[in-house]
């Protein structure tokens, strides 16, 4: 196989993601976030990174780190409760409760994780966040003594097993989640559509009644958004984390107008219905490859254009598009196809080629649409590459790799 011209593989933060091909800094993409950011490092461990600082993000398979990193982009976010991790300030209103500050060893492996005793059924602790729209509350829980934490976001709720790492019942919402992030915690999350929203917590024995009893609480998080996005730690006011950008790697002498083969491996952070784009252009939306995730659930799509028209259109439905997919767009004139973790699922053969490309960027080529999600590498080819080679460029090289690149457990 023919050795890529450009190659993207996570392996330092800095001010830039770093590609190792061209060894010149050329393919260098230029990042930007104007503010800190948390991320899951090496050892499993909730870390915040400075502003202006691309993240490692490591995955966590039954809360135990597996696999390789990948970098992270996500949109703006804002976590609307003032004191994320204290739970004994005045902020927190309370009923029938009590907090034991400093209890136990958190997700970021301080000793900063709140006990919290009910001490009446029905007993709990809330905040009025006031915001309206879709919004996410989160929290992480670990077992002590009782079984089910329940998260209310106004209207809606859901009971979560934070012993087994189950979500249970729920009333009225737009989704649940529930992560393993080890040592016993989860990241539990309950999705609603909020009108002057409030953040409540309860404790269950049985995940069916609230009850009382004992659990260990860190990090709470509410943001307005249809899905949640990394932890935003807060103390004293509230706090954005500003959206992130990394574009610019390359230039003319790089990429080949006529023929070439662009691949990624990368997940989406969620099906949010909106296109979340990577591709190469010449800096506007007339010349230009792209590969992203499409409006459409669960779906990724290859798009060229030249001179402004429309010349191929290539889709295919994944199983979920939030685990980890290997696409391989090629492109040549009237030769242009879409690979997908080794097989190739669509082709076209009447597509005229993009004139000018010069720039590989996380959006459409025009600033717009970003890339939110996950990208363990990146690698451009300047000629079509055979059949074979794409097949073993798309394909996982064991069962183990696919296993870990899906989040999945081996027993």
């Amino acid at each position: 196989m023919a050795k890529p011209k450009l190659a993207l593989i996570p392996a330092a933060q800095g001010s830039k993601f770093y590609s190792v091909l061209p060894s010149d800094g050329v393919g260098d993409f230029d990042f930007a976030r104007a503010s800190a950011a948390t991320r899951i490092n090496k050892y499993g461990l909730i870390e915040t990174v400075a502003s202006g600082q691309s993240r490692l993000n490591y995955p966590l398979i039954d809360g135990v780190v597996k696999g390789c990193p990948s970098h992270i982009l996500e949109p703006a976010r804002t976590n609307s409760l003032p004191y994320s991790q204290d739970f004994s300030n005045a902020a927190w209103l309370k009923s029938n409760v009590t907090i034991i500050s400093n209890s136990i060893i958190s997700p970021d492996g301080t000793l900063n994780a709140d006990e919290l005793q009910v001490t009446s059924s029905g007993g709990n602790i809330y905040d009025n966040v006031g915001n309206t729209g879709d919004g996410v509350f989160s929290v992480f829980a670990k077992y002590k003594d009782t079984q089910f934490i329940r998260l209310r976001s106004t209207s809606s709720y859901a009971y979560f097993d934070i012993k087994n790492g189950i979500v249970g019942s729920t009333l009225s919402v737009l989704g649940t989640k529930i992560e393993n992030y080890g040592n016993g915690w989860y990241k539990c999350s309950v999705i609603g559509n909020n009108t002057n929203s409030l953040a409540q917590i309860f404790v269950s024995s049985d995940g069916v009644n609230v009850g009382l009893g004992n659990v260990y609480l860190w990090g709470a998080d509410f943001q307005m958004g249809s899905y949640p996005t990394s932890y935003i730690p807060t103390s004293g006011s509230t706090v954005t984390r500003v959206a992130e950008t990394a574009n610019g790697a390359g230039d003319a002498s790089t990429f080949n107008d006529s023929e070439g083969v662009l691949m990624a491996e990368i997940s989406a952070l969620a099906n949010d219905g909106t296109n979340r784009v990577l591709g190469i252009s010449n800096d506007t939306a007339a010349n230009r490859i792209i590969i992203y995730f499409s409006t459409t659930s669960n779906q990724i799509a290859l798009f060229i254009s030249s001179l402004g028209f429309s010349q191929a259109i290539l889709t295919y439905n994944l199983t979920d598009a939030t685990n980890l997919v290997k696409v391989a767009a090629k492109y040549k004139l009237n030769d242009v196809g879409l690979w997908v973790n080794g097989f190739e699922v669509g082709t076209d053969t009447l597509a005229s080629m993009p004139v000018g490309l010069l720039d590989l960027s996380f959006d459409n080529g025009t600033g717009t649409e970003p890339f939110y999600g996950n990208t363990k590498q990146i690698q451009y080819f300047d000629s079509a590459l055979n059949d074979s080679d794409l097949e073993t460029l798309t394909s996982w090289v064991s069962f183990q790799d696919m296993a870990e690149g899906q989040l999945y457990t081996i027993e």
